[in-house]
């Protein structure tokens, strides 16, 4: 189950980045933001600014409330330094992370050409399960040596994200859970008023996130919230809910209910008062009765009232139209909860269409050999109901209401041999400089960010997803290949509309 679910939380993995650089110049860079001056790092190919406070610490009385307006600092405060991460536990594979981390953590970093000019800007937003990770490196990837600003944004995990109460609904209105989201929300209203400051245009930017990540994006395209604080939206592993029931707010406080348990506390000022060390112990014992393993405690949505008043779906249906890159890798991962959950698993994500899932992966029968490109039978169910029919069933929803998608489906292995690829897998390619046969993923998202289309310079058409007429592009060792139809529609058409 390790080796599994470290393919799974290895999604926030930062792409590898250039050594640093002599500075260009001998005079730091220095900017005004919201809260005072921070002054940044000159490199050969950017600028650099990193961990910039976007909001108050998150501490105390402002644990589990939404963000505050960032606590201003007097004289000069060094944005030259990797920040700490959110608290959070260790999984393995993000000791770095789990060991350098604060509750006091919202933080971003920002990676420019030049703090002038009015160029696109990409806010990235990391997965790891809404449980772990950080803004690693992300702003020293190679694209923004490619003409756009990029920044990479910290939010609380875990509990501390994403925990649902009854006390703390009490104090808000009756609604609670997606505190970590809110963060992300806060972040895009600080690139709104500041990143004109370091050669961004905030009528431009694109959010993109990898698994998590990109399942935060897919809500923030959803909430009524984040409504005007970006243009664009770039989805790589990770949509509403990961294919999964939505989780309502009633059914969720039993999540609060079992920490009270775990703690002896029944009300908010008791748990703002628990130490950082029991909460993410207790964390670990938190359950969500519906799901097969815990892994997804996070990942299934809760409809918080907040930032989600209603589900993802009919929120859809008054969102503004914006352009949409979304897809997801041929192999992903395996079962969570490995062969013991299987037929839960397949319950679960396929509903009243179960008996029909069963039939087409045969599971009556003996496992077949492993598919060298889709992996395991258990492998296929993994990937299709997580990650490439949930896909689907977004690019659908969207295209049915005429928003611009581009779809997509990469199959490369991360270390560009011959193997099947991963999760995570399309990460380096499209963040950093490596190739799909004699395609760069990169020129595709540039445009992308650039324009809202990621066509374009003699590339391969990517055929854009309409009404009726789905479309995708393969990538993969022989390049970018066109084509039209769905991906997998036989198994896909059973697990429903989002």
């Amino acid at each position: 189950m390790k080796a599994i679910w470290a393919a799974l939380l290895l999604a926030t993995a930062t792409p590898a980045t250039a050594q640093e650089a002599t500075p260009a110049t001998s005079t730091p860079p220095r900017v005004s933001v919201s809260g005072g001056i921070v002054e940044g790092r000159a490199e050969a190919d950017r600028t650099v600014f990193r961990g910039i406070p976007f909001a108050a610490p998150p501490l105390a009385a402002n644990r589990w409330r939404e963000p505050q307006p960032v606590v201003e600092w007097t004289g000069i405060r060094a944005a030259t330094a990797r920040a700490p991460a959110c608290l959070q536990n260790n999984y393995g594979w993000n000791r770095a992370d789990h060991v350098f981390a604060s509750e006091d953590c919202l933080t971003l970093d920002v990676g420019t050409p030049a703090l002038t000019g009015k160029r696109p800007v990409i806010v990235w937003i990391h997965g790891g399960s809404n449980r772990a990770g950080s803004a690693g490196d992300m702003a020293l990837s190679s694209i923004g040596k490619r003409g756009v600003v990029v920044v990479a944004l910290q939010y609380r995990l875990g509990l501390f994200g994403f925990l649902p109460h009854r006390a703390l609904a009490a104090e808000a209105d009756g609604k609670s859970g997606n505190y970590g989201l809110m963060d992300q929300i806060a972040a895009l209203r600080w690139v709104r008023d500041n990143i004109a400051k370091f050669g961004g245009d905030p009528d431009n930017v694109t959010i993109a996130g990898e698994s998590a990540g990109s399942q935060d994006v897919s809500l923030l395209l959803a909430s009524p919230l984040a409504r005007g604080l970006f243009a664009k939206a770039a989805m790589e592993s990770g949509t509403p809910g990961f294919g999964l029931p939505w989780r309502p707010l009633k059914e969720a406080f039993r999540i609060g209910d079992q920490l009270d348990v775990l703690l002896g506390t029944r009300g908010s000022a008791a748990l703002r008062t628990a130490s950082p060390a029991a909460l993410l112990a207790a964390d670990l014992k938190l359950h969500d009765a519906k799901l097969t393993a815990d892994d997804y405690l996070y990942l299934r949505t809760t409809i918080d009232g907040a930032v989600l008043p209603d589900t993802p779906d009919r929120l859809f249906v008054t969102a503004p139209k914006r352009p949409v890159l979304l897809g997801s890798n041929m192999l992903e991962l395996d079962l969570p909860g490995d062969r013991p959950a299987r037929d839960g698993f397949v319950d679960l994500s396929f509903g009243p269409n179960a008996e029909g899932a069963r039939t087409f992966y045969r599971l009556d029968d003996a496992d077949p050999l492993p598919h060298p490109r889709l992996g395991t039978r258990d492998q296929q169910i993994a990937t299709d109901a997580t990650f490439r029919c949930p896909a689907g069933n977004l690019a659908t929803l969207l295209a049915t209401r005429n928003w611009p998608v581009w779809r997509y489906e990469f199959d490369l292995a991360r270390d560009g041999g011959a193997g099947p690829t991963t999760h995570a897998a399309e990460i380096d390619y499209i963040f950093n400089d490596r190739r799909a046969g004699p395609v760069w993923l990169q020129d595709y998202w540039v445009a992308f960010a650039t324009t809202g289309d990621p066509n374009g310079d003699g590339r391969p058409a990517w055929t854009r997803s309409a009404r009726g007429k789905p479309a995708n592009i393969l990538f993969d060792a022989r390049g970018a290949t066109p084509r039209d139809g769905d991906i997998r529609p036989e198994i896909c058409r059973l697990q429903g509309s989002l």
